[in-house]
């Protein structure tokens, strides 16, 4: 068992490890980050570090771990077969995180690439991970580009995937998605296949395209009865334009950098090639053929490959 799953299973962090069952399983935690009495007091402040939702795919101890951010409105569980196939083909520790006002993660009134670096700062550094692959999607590709930017010895190699260190021009209807969430109205008490349905029938006015509608109802949960979105929409409201943007920096990460795009997504231009030359000098630009923005969803085997060869190579 590793350093990791012996902290969790000793009730040192917050976590209910899974023994594995089958030929070839692999030790499965999950966890909370834990704040000292200091950063709770300082919760309030946009940028002090809130605490963090995360799984631990257990590999080899010796291993430099992959760390997976994932999108706006995402969760750590849109990487959960990716992790588990990395894990077995590569042999190394695999964490998926969710962001600040996503999943399972603490909500709070701010939402910057700064306070999501923080955030993502001490967790590893509560776990211990002193370097790690750090790969991110969409807003979590930002923020992989923000921590290797501001924290480059953390970093030891860099995925960005299907983003550009510049900002995003998807304002307008990721707004409308925001609004015709904050609009759905389940009643109490029903099954949740039935809140579904009704949540789905709401949405489907102002969110047309069908795998949108799935991906945002992986946000509505149940408690006592009551159905609600475990996103923090009023904070991704509140911080549209912080998140669609991208920091300033006059700084560059040296280290290898892969950027993983969808041929068919315009998330990642040609437009884009010169401030990334700028910001990350050693970056090898990539498509996966007929991918769209989720190309990890889409072409997931195509998506491990490019994965596995640039850890490897």
């Amino acid at each position: 068992m590793s350093f990791l799953c012996r902290l969790l299973t000793r009730g040192l962090l917050t976590a209910q490890p899974q023994r594995p069952t089958g030929a070839g399983a692999q030790w499965f935690c999950s966890g909370v980050s834990r704040l000292d009495a200091a950063q709770r007091d300082s919760a309030a402040n946009s940028t002090s570090p809130v605490s963090l939702s995360y799984d631990v795919y257990d590999g080899k101890e010796d291993g430099i771990p992959l760390v997976f951010l994932h999108g706006l409105f995402g969760s750590k569980s849109n990487f959960h077969s990716i992790a588990k196939s990395l894990v077995q083909r590569t042999g190394r520790k695999v964490l998926t995180v969710d962001a600040r006002n996503h999943g399972n993660s603490a909500h709070s009134p701010g939402l910057t690439y700064e306070a999501m670096t923080n955030d993502l700062k001490h967790l590893l550094n509560q776990l211990h991970i002193g370097k790690c692959v750090l790969i991110g999607h969409s807003m979590g590709g930002k923020t992989a580009m923000a921590t290797a930017l501001s924290q480059p010895s953390l970093v030891e190699r860099l995925v960005v995937v299907d983003i550009s260190p510049v900002p995003t021009s998807a304002r307008t209807f990721m707004r409308g998605y925001i609004e015709a969430m904050k609009e759905v109205k389940i009643p109490s008490n029903i099954p949740r296949s039935t809140a579904r349905r009704v949540a789905e029938d709401q949405l489907r006015n102002h969110v047309k395209e069908h795998s949108i509608r799935h991906f945002l109802l992986t946000n509505l949960v149940e408690q006592n009865g009551h159905y609600a979105w475990r996103i923090n929409l009023e904070a991704i409201s509140n911080h549209l334009m912080d998140l669609m943007g991208f920091p300033k920096f006059n700084t560059t990460y040296d280290g290898p950098t892969l950027f993983l795009g969808g041929s068919n997504s315009e998330y990642l231009s040609s437009e884009d090639y010169p401030e990334i030359q700028r910001l990350f000098p050693c970056a090898d630009i990539q498509y996966i053929p007929d991918a769209s923005h989720w190309l990890h969803a889409d072409k997931p085997l195509e998506f491990i490959s490019s994965i596995i060869t640039f850890v490897q190579s």
